[in-house]
């Protein structure tokens, strides 16, 4: 009896659970002070030497009727001979029966930043007297873009820098006749819309006066709006309020009234691009003369990133998304 009633006094009381104690975590200061240089900064000093030791690829497609100034515009673009040019072309090239896409790739350089530039005519488009169904070989070559693409990031062992073939933006031509889009102009840029940036301009805007180039302009943005055609930049993307206020500056000057010119001549003893006539001489990179800097400024200068990101998250992302789920498909 004594060792039992021993064990029982040694015996430990049976142990309670503990309440759980609420763990709080105090929130971070959002705006932390430094009291000290801590070099964030160079970040885009690193990022700025990489992107000119790597370079960055940007591809680009002229849509248009022939003899509306592509080749010449994108050679003013990027003050190169960078379009393809036929020097002598037979009856048979000058129209071609079905729509052909050319591709030509250059590398520019300047200031020590490369830019593989790739860009991609469309001869034959709009051309024929039946233009049904021309804009399909288009829409194809662009989803072929995509798939390539598609196809080396899927792989399991995947190169460290994907060559870029996707098209970033696509400038459409709208002839000069100073009425309304015509049903072509709009069955284009409404299929096309949806898969690429589209920027449409007035070609040889030269032809007009300026006040029937306003009144185009006009009639061109009241087409858009009524048929839905959202063309870049596209309001629904605009997530930042500066960014929002700057395109829509941008839109209310779409479509640009633009004249291309690849050859130098001399106004009040500077050289300037521009082309020649009877009345004087029209100056393209001069803002009273033409809208051509508009254009470049937003091709080139302040929205070429962003063309390359809508491009890659927007267009590339809807299409791997309609891709994967047709393989996921029983």
């Amino acid at each position: 009896g004594s060792s039992l009633e021993t064990e029982e006094c040694s015996m430990e009381p049976p142990a309670v659970p503990e309440e759980e104690v609420p763990v709080t975590v105090a929130p971070g200061p959002v705006g932390c002070q430094l009291f000290g240089y801590v070099g964030i900064e160079a970040v885009l000093d690193q990022m700025k030497i990489k992107t000119m030791k790597t370079g960055f690829e940007f591809n680009i497609m002229v849509v248009g009727q022939s003899g509306l100034g592509k080749s010449t515009m994108v050679n003013t673009l990027f003050k190169s001979k960078v379009s393809r040019k036929s020097s002598q072309p037979g009856q048979e090239e000058r129209i071609p029966k079905t729509v052909q896409l050319q591709s030509i790739t250059h590398v520019i350089e300047e200031k020590g930043v490369k830019m593989k530039l790739t860009v991609t005519d469309t001869p034959g488009f709009g051309d024929q007297i039946n233009n049904e169904n021309c804009w399909d070989p288009i829409i194809k070559y662009i989803n072929e873009q995509y798939e390539r693409y598609l196809r080396e990031e899927i792989l399991i062992t995947r190169k460290r820098k994907i060559p870029d073939t996707r098209v970033h933006g696509c400038v459409y031509f709208v002839p000069p006749t100073g009425h309304w889009l015509r049903p072509l102009d709009l069955e284009f840029m409404r299929r096309l819309s949806k898969i690429v940036n589209v920027v449409p301009v007035i070609a040889k805007a030269d032809t007009l006066t300026l006040e029937e180039r306003a009144e185009f302009k006009q009639r061109i943005q009241e087409d858009l709006k009524t048929h839905a055609i959202s063309v870049y930049p596209q309001e629904d993307f605009d997530q930042d309020p500066e960014d929002r206020a700057l395109n829509d500056r941008i839109r209310e000057k779409i479509p640009f009234a633009v004249v291309g010119a690849d050859q130098e001549h001399q106004v009040n003893g500077k050289r300037v691009l521009g082309r020649k006539t009877k009345w004087g001489i029209i100056e393209v990179e001069n803002p009273a003369h033409c809208e051509f800097p508009l254009l470049r400024d937003l091709l080139i200068r302040s929205h070429l990133q962003d063309l390359k990101d809508i491009t890659h998250n927007v267009h590339y992302e809807s299409y791997r998304v309609r891709r994967l789920n047709e393989s996921n498909r029983p």
